[in-house]
Formats: C-alpha cells, sequence, structure tokens
C-alpha cells in the first residue's frame, strides 16, 4: 500500500493540476494535502499494533483485617 501511495503522488506531481477537454473539468489535489495525507496514513499505520494500557481496579485488603 505504501509503495502504491508514493507512486500515485509521484505521478500527480508528475501531471497537471487542471486539465479540460470536451467541457469535461479535472483537478486534483494539491502537493501539500497529498503529503498531509500520506503523512496520516503513516501515522495510523505506525500505531496500528500499539496496545493500549488497560486501567485495573483491584481491591486492597491489609494482611490481619476481618
Amino acid at each position: 500500500m505504501a509503495d502504491e501511495l508514493d507512486n500515485t503522488i509521484a505521478e500527480n506531481a508528475g501531471g497537471p493540476k487542471r486539465a479540460s477537454a470536451d467541457g469535461i473539468s479535472v483537478e486534483q489535489h494539491s502537493i501539500p494535502d497529498q503529503i498531509a495525507a500520506d503523512k496520516y496514513l503513516a501515522s495510523k499505520r505506525a500505531t496500528r499494533g500499539v496496545r493500549k494500557p488497560r486501567l485495573l481496579i483491584n481491591r486492597i485488603s491489609p494482611p490481619g483485617a476481618v
């Protein structure tokens, strides 16, 4: 997936920002937006395997107490 995204960003950077033909207009997202999306997805992949700590509540009773 990362290689595919890197290839997509490279293709978008090499292509035109806006194109129109036969009355149809197409515009791509800006490069800073694509870089921000790449950083966001990379951070999601990095934290995917991290387990969240649980809060454990135990009742403590001193020895000798009834």
